[in-house]
């Protein structure tokens, strides 16, 4: 048996990517923010087409994400900052609020966001992390935009007939019979 598996590649070289970036804990956002262009460049997308916007906080980042969304001009959004446990229940709010609003702009506008805001419970784990994850952001970008593409060309064409040929084991749905819901 043939399966077939579907992986995004890290070519940025076609990518247009918008970037939110949270100035509260400014210096996570800072360094994440270098980390993240820095490896959106080794990826390959292009400088002029990156843009960055900067925001208050966590909880402006969302609405910052659906106005990028909206316009249509972006392949991959990174959404970046900081949010570290102080003595009340805040952080709970901060933190839980923006992260279901980042993966409800994604859903909803069907476009790539990596998720870069930091939880921590101290500022020691908070520079801790801030490299990496300013990257790890830009490698997801790039790879969700080309397996969001490699997904449309491969379950979303009007053929699909194409997609399974003589020597592969693909049933096509017209094949099924109503699934009864055991596995």
């Amino acid at each position: 048996m043939t399966v077939k598996t579907f992986k995004g590649e890290l070519d940025g070289s076609e990518i247009v990517v918008g970037i939110v970036v949270s100035r509260f804990n400014e210096y996570a956002g800072k360094e994440e923010l270098d980390a993240c262009l820095e490896e959106l460049k080794t990826l390959g997308v292009q400088e002029d087409c990156i843009r960055v916007v900067s925001v208050p906080g966590a909880l402006e980042i969302p609405l910052a994400l659906q106005m990028l969304a909206e316009s249509d001009e972006f392949d991959a959004l990174i959404a970046l900052g900081a949010v570290i446990r102080g003595e009340t229940y805040h952080f709970e709010i901060v933190a839980d609020t923006s992260a279901a609003e980042i993966a409800r702009v994604s859903r909803e506008n069907d476009i790539p966001i990596a998720n870069g805001i930091l939880t921590t419970y101290d500022d020691e784990q908070c520079k801790a992390r801030t490299h990496m994850k300013g990257k790890d952001c830009a490698r997801c970008a790039v790879e969700m935009v080309n397996l969001q593409t490699s997904l449309y060309e491969n379950f979303y064409s009007s053929d699909w007939e194409n997609l399974a040929d003589e020597d592969d084991d693909v049933i096509l749905a017209d094949d099924l019979e109503k699934h009864d819901g055991k596995c």
